[in-house]
């Protein structure tokens, strides 16, 4: 069963991190958030049908003010804003830069666990010192500026992060899969919305964006999202977060085979360092007799 969930949540990295690359082939012929709003309708209709499957099989939802929709709204608005600054960052920067810029949330999470009264390893700063590093050497250049697409990706990750806590508060207590299509319904409209007003959005666009976003819709929302599901019941969670972590290497992997974009020796090296800072974050939980991260934090 562990090497079953194992490979399960390897194919959503997979999926994931070549999704980097169909967001940017996707944007040739779109606005990105066309692309977005098409693409996250999309992931939320492709649950549809699974919600119906299980939905005998799911317990009703604990009584109290929490609710699938309004959790869902909730998630979406964050989600929302994270997908829209990483979608607009990519204009602007490599798939594989915004891929390793948004992962920062592996170190972010626990982080900003702090400031909600919860236990932060040792382990968590020293990863998130050397992914700091990394991303000094990704991000900034030798005139100590930051490009505007890396600086849109790493204010994403921001969102990110939130949208990561937000959805560990609902998940507890609400139906996951509804909750799921609620956020991706809500962060679909409201990206629909803003291209309404600033993008123009026709057939023929939409029609050229076609491979791009179905994949990016039916594929890394839809089936990604399952695959991630069904492999974290029988995964520890910092074991996924390792796993799912790759995605940064396949994005990597795809923008060179795919898009033909190069990483420098800083960058390259940024690249590993934060790698080896996320890896560290997580592999430190691990060890014998290490306090569980999330925990409440002693008075």
């Amino acid at each position: 069963m562990r090497l079953r969930a194992n490979l399960l949540l390897l194919l959503a990295a997979a999926i994931w991190g070549f999704a980097f690359v169909a967001q940017r082939v996707g944007m040739d012929y779109v606005g990105p958030f066309t692309f977005n709003g098409v693409r996250f309708a999309l992931g939320g209709l492709s649950l549809v049908p699974l919600i119906f499957v299980l939905r005998r099989e799911a317990p009703p939802e604990p009584p109290g003010r929490a609710t699938s929709l309004k959790a869902g709204l909730a998630a979406g608005a964050v989600l929302f804003a994270a997908a829209s600054l990483q979608q607009v960052g990519l204009l602007y920067t490599t798939a594989g830069k915004a891929a390793f810029i948004t992962c920062l949330y592996l170190v972010l999470v626990p982080a900003a666990g702090v400031l909600l009264g919860r236990r932060t390893t040792a382990g968590t700063w020293l990863g998130s010192l050397v992914a700091v590093a990394g991303l000094y050497l990704l991000c900034v250049k030798e005139d100590f500026t930051v490009g505007y697409g890396d600086f849109l990706e790493l204010a994403g990750a921001v969102f990110w992060t939130a949208h990561i806590l937000l959805i560990d508060r609902y998940s507890r207590r609400v139906d996951t899969l509804q909750l799921a299509f609620f956020q991706f319904m809500a962060c679909a409209d409201g990206s629909l919305a803003v291209a309404a007003a600033v993008e123009e959005i026709t057939l023929g666009g939409l029609g050229l964006a076609a491979v791009p976003i179905l994949y990016g819709g039916l594929c890394s929302v839809g089936v990604a999202y399952t695959l991630q599901i069904v492999g974290q019941k029988d995964a520890p969670p910092s074991h996924a977060a390792i796993i799912l972590s790759l995605e940064t290497v396949f994005a990597a992997v795809g923008g060179y085979l795919i898009l033909g974009e190069r990483l420098g020796t800083r960058e390259a090296l940024g690249c590993a360092l934060m790698m080896a800072g996320m890896l560290a974050s997580q592999l430190w939980s691990l060890r014998p007799g290490q306090a569980r991260e999330g925990e409440p934090a002693r008075p």
